[in-house]
């Protein structure tokens, strides 16, 4: 009994730990959901602007006003299906450049993504692309080019062109499809005396660190593909020591939660891909080829590569990788080692979405086809457990008479699995197979852009985000916040409520600690996942509530579960 008190002591404190140090536990050990992009507030939806969405948001930086900044330049328009911004004339830069499929909120006036803006501006963030050479005066950053026409769009690429006071002409000659890449066609015609030797770069910059923060299970920040291998960079990595790679087929950008900037050299020919980053948190990315080009007098060289800078749309992606032969382009998704139950999952539940054209049914459904394949799985495990519950007393009577000898009581429990033909371990596995797909599944809504913003039913408007709406409030009718880890939703708590029921079927254990362990095991685990994406938690309510019709079902089939377990008389 003294044992049993001091048991229950230990998980009182484990499970007050739990509670209050679990948003913290969270943030260094298990992925995190960004913050709801809405809010409760007087009995209404308020959305909550996105950090950095303001160009004042970021002061030290904002030096001057973003429209300002590109009104001091000459510049040529960019308009496509999923673009807008402007190319800066001076020094060639793509310094502009907004998302026009995508939000920063789920609010219907919300602005559209700001991806790129020029330097002089918050959050400076530009792709440029240029020269190096010997006996050749290439163009600079202030260097004003010459446009042949006003706007950029799908079927109007653009020549940018200059004049080297060396004698020769450098064009840029620009395009983009109805997504996100730019094609860059760099030529160098030499028209003077003399040879010379010329090495194209392109290059990224940006001011400051991504505002989506790291992540265990989902890179934020510097990457690089190099020999066929995708290198995810800490920002501070680079802040020390420049990261350096040759390759041949390759690229190099940087990673947002849902965005990404790559530049993609020529896959045919030998480059240096670079990151570095500075100690005033300047970062930059950048390649240039691994042997210079030499020009005679009265010959051009030209030089092709791409540049994207969009959504990281899985299937864009991939098929950008396939027809455009880049090589590991799919790797700016950071699926992991859970990969290969990652990506069926979600190109299924993607052709679900399509289907019935909603993402929240569209998990119902796919828990559905989850727990349909694992049904004759379940069948055993019960099965298990009945064969379990049907030797408890035996087992009781073992601990009894081996309790001061716990090896000898080892001995004997598995002598009587072996009589009785039992596996202990049999009733484990359906929740063995439940834990990779559960931390896929997470991942898969994490990760992928095709489900952000998406809407479910009534105040679900966003099933990658936490549920907005608590009652510690009054659904917002209070005028305060509650802590976060007491923000719990009203998703969270039907998962907590659905867990209730379904242990509450299951036969009660005869230990009285476990018995308040497994009583207090629903309300836990309702607070550790209030947290996470609301879709994770449809699927584990759904998965619930098919696992109490199920226990229904085979409790018919295995009555032996139901049964009260009888105290077998002590041996003497």
């Amino acid at each position: 009994m003294k044992d049993d008190h001091k048991n229950f002591v230990i998980f009182a404190l484990l499970a007050a730990v739990i509670l209050f140090g679990w948003p913290t536990i969270q943030h260094w050990i298990f992925p995190q959901q960004n913050p709801a992009p809405t809010q409760i507030q007087g009995g209404e939806t308020k959305v909550l602007p996105q950090p950095g969405a303001d160009p004042t948001a970021n002061s030290p930086k904002a030096l001057r006003d973003r429209q300002i900044v590109l009104a001091e330049s000459p510049r040529v328009q960019i308009e496509t299906p999923a673009l807008r911004g402007s190319i800066n004339l001076k020094g060639a830069r793509l310094d502009d450049l907004v998302l026009t499929k995508y939000d920063e909120t789920v609010d219907k006036n919300s602005p559209p993504i700001r991806l790129l803006s020029p330097g002089g501006a918050a959050g400076a963030y530009f792709a440029q692309f240029g020269w190096q050479g010997a006996g050749v005066q290439a163009p600079g950053p202030d260097t004003i080019w010459q446009a042949s026409g006003t706007k950029l769009t799908p079927t109007t690429p653009v020549m940018l062109t200059s004049t080297s006071p060396t004698g020769q002409i450098f064009r840029i000659e620009l395009s983009v499809d109805q997504n996100y890449m730019f094609g860059i066609r760099q030529t160098v015609a030499n028209v003077g005396s003399t040879p010379v030797s010329v090495t194209p770069y392109a290059l990224l910059s940006r001011a400051n660190r991504s505002l989506d923060a790291d992540q265990w299970a989902a890179h934020v920040g510097p990457v690089a593909v190099a020999d066929r291998a995708a290198n995810y960079i800490n920002w501070k990595d680079i802040e020390s020591t420049p990261e350096q790679l040759a390759t041949t087929g390759g690229w190099v950008g940087y990673s947002d939660h849902y965005w990404l900037t790559a530049l993609v050299p020529d896959q045919r020919v030998p480059v240096q891909l670079q990151h570095r980053g500075t100690t005033a948190q300047a970062y930059q990315a950048d390649y240039q080829l691994a042997q210079p080009l030499s020009l005679e007098p009265g010959k051009k060289v030209t030089y092709s590569s791409r540049f994207f800078a969009g959504a990281k749309e899985v299937k864009l992606l991939e098929g950008y990788q396939d027809e455009l032969g880049i090589v590991q382009f799919d790797r700016a998704i950071d699926w992991g080692w859970f990969g290969v139950i990652e990506q069926p999952i979600f190109y299924y539940l993607d052709w679900l979405f399509r289907l019935v054209g909603n993402f929240g049914v569209a998990i119902i459904l796919l828990t559905l086809t989850i727990r349909a394949l694992l049904f004759p799985i379940a069948q055993k495990q019960f099965a298990s457990m009945a064969s379990m519950r049907a030797i408890q007393p035996k087992m009781k009577a073992l601990q009894e008479r081996y309790k001061d000898d716990k090896q000898r009581q080892q001995q004997e429990i598995m002598k009587l699995y072996k009589q009785e033909k039992v596996n202990p371990l049999a009733g484990c596995l359906p929740m063995l197979l439940q834990i990779p797909i559960m931390f896929a599944l997470y991942k898969v809504l994490l990760l992928t852009i095709e489900m952000r913003h998406q809407p479910f039913v009534a105040w679900i408007r966003d099933l990658s985000a936490p549920d907005p709406l608590t009652p510690l409030n009054l659904f917002g009718l209070l005028d305060f916040s509650p802590p976060t880890f007491l923000a719990i939703g009203v998703i969270p708590i039907l998962l907590g409520v659905s867990m209730y029921f379904q242990m509450k079927l299951n036969p009660a254990p005869m230990d009285e600690m476990q018995k308040q362990i497994f009583s207090l095991m629903p309300w836990l685990l309702m607070f550790m996942m209030a947290p996470f994406a609301v879709g994770l938690q449809v699927y584990w309510i759904t998965s619930n509530v098919i696992t109490i019709l199920q226990q229904q079902w085979l409790y018919s089939k295995h009555p032996a579960l139901k049964e009260p377990v009888k105290k077998e008389a002590k041996a003497k």
